[in-house]
């Protein structure tokens, strides 16, 4: 997640000519019985084994460069080829987005699971870049490997949704959502008009955790309150984040829009930690944006719940 403007460099250069590169199709945590009885009905368990593999990863591709998958650097591509060449083998199509921000090449990284009325997508997306101060595996490994793991089960699974499924990993995200904001520009009116709902997953897995739902669309956001509310978890709105990740550049264009949250900065209070446990006082996530947000930085409840929540609203949103 990106830090408010008056905590974070301006960007530098915005968004230059962007090209399209399309890869092609080719070929401790929560016990299950926590799944609402629906959403174990309508979408797979997401293993949460598979999510910590994809965080493990990336924890690795950030070690070998420099400690961070930052935009322009050499761990965010490696992050991006990671995956792709997942989603690649699991038969979606990929496209590769080039734009330019701060002088240097941003990537996005856009899959579509072929099938579906393309004139009704529902997309779900997150941020593939770190912070340049440290590998970022909660700020957004936990979104961006929670997302491709829902992608990888319905590939396995098959799903053949009436609507048509997209999903997406955002570069520059940190520098100000500089790149779902030139994925939504480039798509048009008409192309923004087929997006029925694009949900945001941004810090999912903090270690002192919340758990938060943006209040935006109210059927999306109805599905994640019903999602949690199966499992005996309260939620409360999210309102450290609005406006600071990937689905404001849809909402302002229109686009309804949805999403969980974690938490970040911000210290828990006495009632939230009634309810959802924790530490009272201290932040949702105290390594926010440093050198400690490693896998090491990681709640597995957390994380898990978040996980299986994506793919129950996937599922339900796209029928």
């Amino acid at each position: 997640m990106k830090l408010p403007r008056s905590g974070r460099a301006l960007t530098a250069g915005a968004v230059a000519v962007a090209t399209l590169i399309t890869g092609g199709s080719m070929a401790g945590a929560a016990p299950a019985t926590e799944r609402s009885t629906s959403a174990a009905a309508a979408a797979p368990d997401i293993p949460i084994a598979n999510v910590k593999a994809h965080l493990t990863q990336l924890q690795s591709i950030a070690t070998a460069n420099g400690g961070n998958r930052a935009h322009g650097r050499p761990g965010y591509q490696a992050s991006l080829n990671y995956v792709k060449a997942k989603l690649d083998a699991a038969g979606f199509t990929t496209t590769v987005q080039r734009f330019t921000a701060s002088g240097r090449t941003g990537y996005n990284l856009i899959a579509d699971w072929p099938g579906g009325d393309a004139n009704q997508v529902v997309m779900a997306g997150s941020h593939l870049d770190s912070v340049s101060s440290g590998p970022g595996i909660n700020d957004n490994g936990s979104g961006s490997a929670a997302v491709l793991e829902t992608a990888l089960a319905v590939a396995r699974s098959g799903h053949q949704p009436t609507k048509h499924l997209r999903f997406a990993w955002w570069g520059a995200e940190e520098l100000g959502l500089v790149g779902s904001r030139y994925y939504v520009n480039s798509l048009g009116s008409t192309g923004r008009a087929k997006i029925s709902g694009y949900l945001n997953f941004d810090m999912i897995g903090s270690p002192n955790p919340g758990y938060f739902v943006y209040d935006d669309d109210p059927t999306i956001e109805k599905t994640f309150k019903d999602y949690f509310a199966g499992l005996g978890v309260s939620t409360e709105i999210e309102t450290e984040g609005d406006g600071r990740s990937d689905h404001a550049p849809f909402k302002n264009a229109g686009v309804p829009v949805g999403g969980l949250f974690t938490g970040a900065g911000y210290r828990k209070t006495s009632a939230q930690a009634a309810k959802w446990g924790g530490t009272v006082g201290q932040p949702f996530d105290r390594c926010y944006h440093s050198s400690c947000d490693t896998t090491a930085n990681i709640n597995d409840t957390a994380l898990n719940r978040n996980s299986d929540a994506i793919a129950y609203a996937m599922w339900e949103l796209s029928q």
